[in-house]
């Protein structure tokens, strides 16, 4: 079953060059894993929400704003698609991201189409 994994992070957060490049590298080496593990479906890294725009249709008016869905803490910063036997496994692959020490991953299963 595929499942995405949404990484969420306070993406005010200031890290120093030595930390960026610390955090670089362990995303770097969590997709390594996964893809040695050929559970990797897809990544990709999402640009801030400051470049969001959000979509809206309300009585057949189309309502468009600048910025996300809603204001909170975390925001999500990008999303690894994985392929895992079950929840336990996609759970514990979501723990090897590096923003599960710092930010929250959240795991929602794929509705299959």
């Amino acid at each position: 079953m595929r499942y995405v994994l949404l990484v969420c992070n306070d993406e005010s957060e200031q890290l120093t060059p030595e930390e960026g490049e610390e955090r670089y590298a362990a995303y770097t080496a969590c997709q390594e894993e996964m893809e040695s593990r050929g559970v990797l479906v897809s990544r990709e890294r999402l640009r801030p929400t400051s470049a969001s725009t959000t979509v809206r249709l309300r009585k057949n008016e189309l309502v468009i704003a600048d910025g996300p869905f809603a204001e909170t803490k975390e925001q999500i910063a990008g999303y690894f698609v994985v392929e895992a036997n079950d929840l336990d496994e996609a759970v514990e692959l979501a723990s090897l991201i590096p923003a599960a020490h710092h930010g929250t991953i959240e795991v929602r299963p794929v509705w299959e189409m």
